[in-house]
């Protein structure tokens, strides 16, 4: 049953089908993010506004729950662990819940963007809040038709039961009846306390496509079939902001299979999410489209980044971090400390991270249906808002007159946030109005093609106390922006990218300067998982471990001094006029949290053991997506420089943990990720275009030369604790710790990234 948004409150009831109950709790107002998010977490957005979802239980005679998912799948158990939530605070029975998979709309679900490492920070309570109330509802028919006190019934595993007399009566039976309950207000509900919890925090709930993924049954975007279907390939401007000057078709049409070519416009002002441009050829399959589109003739005009080169670049990075830039948190005088100091009381260094493709294993890909006015689409997309918003806009339709469908996504990583993929199909697709058209990219088309994560150069320097600890620190980073994704020209990091592990750094010195290098974007930036604190935290996590060896103390111990005694700081608190996009009240930096994940981190390591020439230990943590993470790698190093990582001791304080299997999951997932993009991965520029096209030139992490052995060590699950993200911080940590124990084990120093082989 579908309902128009303007008949829903959260304060109302919908309703009810034949069917039996369909619950929606909603509150579609626009309020401070700072008074929706406490003590739970909510979707809030630099500027302070929040929507809060609108989700839909249903309830049919036959007994099933329908709940649906509002949030795509790619890997993380989100259409697992947010019904899991609502289940569980409505007393189903997990057995007899279906997980449906919402489409895309705003107004009926809220924000619907599967990245930022929110969806269970943000909706663990709103989902709770659904549950509960669906929860009171069947309470209270049952009160209803038994005419006993509401006080006297309880739902219990699908059931409410009469307590004095044992009566009970099975959800279906009731639904109808619940359907004409009010739905309570927010402050009339009950939420479960979490001793009571049946399936937050266990590890007992069955994942919702599990058995059909094993099975090679579930449906990715790949595998998405439609009658009369046809499919199509782009031949895309080789250097970003180019386009074609002229091109004939001709020898593509002689293709057999090929049925047309399609000139697609190049975008015009800020890339954003708009295709590159180019010229799509729609055949009866994919074959014959990739044949087809080897046969064109184009003549491009590369546009002003046609002599971008990743050396030469490298070289601007590094002359940037050298020199004075932006402030952007000052304390104390950290110029005039390193001017005042002797040299041998200074410690400078410079760390290199190179542009990273994000690869993953499912490539973008679209199915998109044009007729009669309408668009329909079907993709594996993380932001189905945004790409319906970008269909419509280039169709020339109203938003209403597109809907878009969610598949599973075989993996995204931020790239599949980003739906130029979609309004390519869309635009193609009209192009063959009334047939279904897959437009599919190849590996080559992914990494070519790519939003990368920003090349970096991070320049850091201290000047030392005699106990060795720092009293200046400066941290200087030199990147290009995903600023320039939505403003032509834009120079130098945005605060959501520099307040990612450089100005919010919660050491305790006193002299602190961050700063941030002006430096033109040459290439399609965008968020990677877990954006700029890779770079922030490689460079600040490898520079402890070399002024911890310059002190001659202990890594561990060194870092527990440096973070100083527990204590919270709010962000605020870092820089004058300075606020983080999270509520700093709620989500302060908690240095005790932090040497909590250490110790767990180096507990489970057995950190300071002897151990076996050639092998080495080594730490870090971070603070990233309002979660902490430790790691520690041990790795073994042979005579040939070969590095073989031997175990990941990763920890995790992300506060409450709902799902606990698909936490562990998540970092052994981004444990593999980092080392990937420490090892071997990099994408390199010539004369405007990437280099890599396939695996076999942008390395990914090998079975041979993954980790033999990933121990993960959750702390502290409070639900009094405001909830953290998952999915990306366990990735920032991999690559400096790795870096640190190829030191303990060689005593070479990794400053630039990716490893390979050490010299």
């Amino acid at each position: 049953m579908t309902l128009p948004p303007t008949s829903i409150s959260r304060r109302a009831l919908l309703r009810g089908t034949a069917g039996g109950l369909l619950l929606a709790v909603s509150n579609t107002g626009v309020v401070r993010a700072a008074e929706t998010s406490r003590k739970y977490g909510a979707d809030s957005m630099p500027g302070g506004t929040v929507d809060d979802p609108l989700v839909f239980v249903s309830i049919g005679a036959d007994d099933i729950v329908m709940i649906y998912a509002h949030r795509a799948e790619m890997g993380t158990g989100v259409r697992t662990s947010l019904p899991m939530i609502v289940a569980d605070e409505m007393e189903a029975n997990w057995e007899r819940i279906r997980v449906v998979q919402a489409d895309a709309n705003q107004a009926r679900y809220g924000n619907q963007n599967v990245d930022g490492s929110r969806s269970v920070r943000h909706f663990l309570m709103p989902m709770r809040r659904v549950g509960a109330a669906a929860r009171h509802m069947l309470e209270l028919a049952a009160a209803t038709r038994w005419a006993v006190p509401a006080s006297q019934v309880r739902a219990v595993d699908h059931h409410v039961v009469h307590v004095p007399s044992g009566r009970r009566l099975r959800f279906g039976d009731l639904a109808h009846e619940a359907a004409r309950v009010p739905v309570p207000t927010r402050e009339a509900l009950k939420l479960k306390s979490p001793q009571d919890f049946r399936y937050i925090g266990r590890s007992n709930v069955r994942m919702v496509d599990l058995e059909a993924i094993g099975k090679g049954q579930a449906a990715y975007g790949m595998d998405f079939r439609l009658p009369g279907m046809v499919y199509a390939v782009v031949a895309r401007p080789p250097v970003v902001g180019g386009r074609v000057r002229t091109f004939s078709g001709d020898k593509a049409m002689a293709v057999p299979g090929v049925l047309k070519v399609v000139q697609i416009p190049a975008f015009t002002g800020a890339p954003v999410f708009q295709p590159l441009g180019g010229v799509a050829v729609v055949a009866r399959n994919t074959w014959a489209a990739m044949q087809g589109r080897a046969a064109l003739e184009i003549e491009w005009d590369d546009g002003a980044n046609a002599s971008y080169d990743s050396v030469r670049y490298r070289t601007t990075l590094e002359a940037a971090a050298r020199r004075s830039a932006k402030v952007l948190r000052n304390a104390g005088d950290a110029p005039g400390a390193w001017e005042r100091a002797a040299m041998a009381e200074k410690l400078a260094a410079e760390y290199y991270v190179p542009h990273l493709a994000h690869a993953s294993m499912e490539p973008p890909v679209a199915t998109a249906l044009v007729d009669a006015g309408r668009c329909e689409i079907w993709t594996s997309v993380q932001n189905p808002q945004a790409a319906l918003a970008g269909v419509a806009a280039s169709l020339g339709l109203k938003t209403e007159q597109v809907k878009v469908n969610m598949l599973l996504l075989g993996g995204g990583f931020g790239r599949k946030s980003k739906p130029d993929y979609v309004i390519e199909a869309a635009l193609v697709a009209k192009a063959v109005p009334g047939a279904p058209v897959k437009l599919v990219w190849s590996r080559d088309d992914d990494l070519r093609h790519d939003y990368l994560h920003a090349v970096s150069v991070e320049r850091l320097e201290a000047v030392l106390k005699p106990d060795g600890l720092p009293q200046s620190w400066l941290h200087r980073t030199a990147a290009p922006s995903i600023g320039s994704l939505f403003t032509v020209g834009a120079k130098g990091q945005i605060p959501s990218e520099t307040g990612m592990s450089a100005i919010n750094m919660p050491f305790d010195i006193p002299h602190v300067r961050i700063e941030g290098a002006e430096v033109d974007a040459h290439a399609r930036i965008g968020w990677f998982r877990s954006v700029s604190n890779i770079q922030h935290v490689f460079s600040t996590q490898s520079f402890i471990a070399e002024l911890a060896h310059r002190a001659g103390k202990d890594h561990k111990r060194f870092a527990l001094d440096l973070l100083g005694p527990r204590r919270k700081i709010s962000p605020t608190q870092l820089s004058d006029g300075w606020n983080y996009s999270e509520s700093p009240d709620i989500y302060p930096v908690d240095t005790g949290r932090m040497r909590d994940v250490i110790e767990a981190a180096t507990r489970g390591a057995r950190w300071g053991r002897t151990l076996p020439r050639g092998h080495g230990l080594g730490l870090a943590f971070a603070y990233s997506f309002l979660s902490y993470t430790a790691t520690v790698v041990e790795v073994a190093v042979n005579d040939s420089g070969e590095v073989q990582v031997v175990a990941v001791d990763m920890a995790m304080d992300c506060g409450p943990q709902v799902n606990p299997d698909r936490i562990r999951a998540q970092m052994e997932g981004g444990a593999v990720m980092g080392l990937s993009l420490a090892l071997s991965s990099e994408i390199t520029f010539e004369n405007g275009q990437v280099k890599q096209s396939n695996f076999h030139d942008y390395e990914v992490l090998r079975h041979s030369t993954s980790p033999r052995l990933i121990r993960t060590h959750l702390v502290n699950d409070n639900h009094a604790t405001p909830p953290g993200g998952v999915g990306e911080p366990p990735v920032p940590p991999v690559a400096p710790a790795l870096c640190n124990a190829i030191f303990a084990a060689t005593g070479k120093r990794i400053r630039n990234l990716p490893v390979r082989v050490v010299a």
